[in-house]
């Protein structure tokens, strides 16, 4: 039976609630979902798109805001396996199955604060950076049920005389389970100057921390017929490994429970110039340098033999770098009419290929990520706003970087949403917003090495598909 990797913490990297590149979640205020495009705001949720920009605020004193959004999205991986005719894997040498995945944040607070003096401003944010929820596969990936039916197949070739042939699928059942959490918190603290009546600058830092679960298993039981054979050769020739294949033990079995925890410091760098209605702004993230360290709650599990490399990163203390990328946010935004109607375009630029993954997977993307962003924002009277925007983002993504474990699709997003200024001190946001992404087909031929790396080497695609949805609320609060 040919190894397999076992990269379930991988997948988690793709459950973020995110509007964001890969490892980020921008969408952290809900001016964002209403409007998308911030990066030359002057409100409160510039702490977070544009912290130069605080020095304009028009408070001075303390601002506060906190923010509770709900994201739900979906996973898919339609797969299906072709095997060379007469070799008898599959039935009709053809398997195609629908692997669905959920994603659920109910919960996902930000909290923002400022202190504005005429000259400067202090600023902190604290919200979930990364990550952000729950991701469910109840009937496994195809990946690891593939990688069991063919390792099965190859490995019982010796049983043939017995059996009347190798093990095909239809004298076992597979039952696979794969769910992860994940998060990233992040904590921001920084100093915003303003050097002159049209410019300033920022300079700050966020830490982040990050904390996931990853619990998995892909379990192959012998159908009862096919049990009572293995028993009886077992038995006969005294092999022990028969016997357990034919019991509880299965014929394969791989499982594992583990946390995992890492923290990071991004440094940032921003600045803004604003005159008569015209604002420019740009931020700039490092690189963030993070490893993860694996606690197992549970010694991982790998039967037979041939698959223990697949629980050897979840073994305790192993680390894994995640490094988060560095990113270029750049915006230009123009009120139409002061005080009344402004629109912003936005342009992001994560440095995904250069910030370390594991197995060196950001080598394998063409680029880093793109993203372009445009929203529009009208104060219909003093109480009440209404705001839209729209967003596309660009991964780069190849072939090689894709995988059941680790992928990504190319979107666009829309948002929408308004406010209501309660008082003059307190503002009410509310945000929605959906992503519509396009779903990527990875194509593997036998001659090109088959499907997801196994052996014998077969033929397959497997279809990548997601969906999100976004919903949030927030208040505002000046004193």
């Amino acid at each position: 039976m040919k190894k397999i990797s076992f990269l379930a913490a991988a997948l988690i990297v793709a459950i973020s609630a995110q509007a964001g590149g890969l490892l980020h979640n921008t969408n952290q205020h809900i001016a964002f979902q209403r409007m998308m495009a911030r990066g030359a705001s002057h409100e409160i949720d510039a702490v977070y798109t544009n912290p130069a920009g605080l020095a304009f605020m028009d408070h001075d004193g303390w601002t506060l805001s906190l923010n509770i959004q709900s994201a739900y999205q979906t996973r898919n991986v339609d797969a299906t396996v072709l095997t060379p005719a007469g070799l008898g894997l599959f039935e009709n040498d053809t398997f195609h199955k629908k692997y669905k995945g959920n994603a659920v944040a109910p919960v996902l607070p930000s909290l923002y604060a400022a202190y504005k003096t005429p000259k400067w401003v202090i600023s902190g944010f604290f919200g979930v950076t990364g990550g952000g929820g729950k991701c469910t596969f109840d009937d496994g990936l195809p990946l690891f049920d593939a990688a069991v039916m063919a390792g099965t197949y190859m490995g019982s070739a010796s049983l043939a005389p017995y059996l009347g042939g190798p093990i095909t699928p239809n004298q076992y059942s597979i039952d696979g389970y794969m769910r992860g959490r994940q998060y990233i918190f992040g904590g921001q603290l920084g100093f915003t100057y303003k050097f002159h009546e049209l410019f300033s600058g920022y300079a700050g830092f966020r830490a982040n921390y990050f904390s996931g679960n990853y619990k998995g298993y892909v379990r192959a039981t012998a159908h009862q017929e096919l049990a009572g054979k293995l028993q009886a050769i077992g038995m006969a020739t005294g092999n022990q490994s028969l016997i357990d294949m034919a019991g509880e033990n299965g014929i394969a079995h791989i499982s594992l429970n583990s946390d995992q925890t890492g923290w990071g410091i991004t440094p940032i760098l921003g600045v803004n110039f604003t005159w008569r209605g015209l604002t420019l702004a740009a931020k700039y993230e490092f690189k963030t340098n993070l490893n993860i360290e694996n606690d197992a709650k549970e010694e991982p599990i790998a039967r037979p033999e041939a698959y223990q490399s697949a629980i050897e990163p979840y073994k305790h203390g192993v680390n894994t770098p995640s490094d988060i990328p560095s990113v270029l946010y750049v915006a230009a935004g123009y009120e139409f009419i002061p005080k009344k109607l402004r629109a912003t375009v936005e342009y992001h630029y994560y440095d995904d290929r250069h910030a370390d993954m594991a197995g060196e997977k950001n080598k394998q993307l063409k680029h880093g990520t793109h993203e372009l962003l445009a929203g529009v924002e009208w104060d219909i009277n003093k109480t009440f706003t209404v705001s839209a925007g729209a967003q596309r983002t660009d991964y780069g993504l190849s072939d090689k970087y894709q995988s059941n474990t680790s992928f990504a699709c190319d979107s666009y997003s829309i948002g929408l949403g308004g406010a209501v200024n309660l008082s003059p001190k307190v503002k009410l946001n509310v945000g929605y917003f959906w992503t519509t992404y396009s779903d990527y087909k990875k194509q593997m031929k036998a001659e090109d090495g088959g499907y997801n790396g196994i052996s014998p080497a077969i033929t397959g695609t497997d279809v990548y598909s997601r969906t999100n949805k976004v919903f949030g609320v927030g208040i505002d609060y000046k004193f």
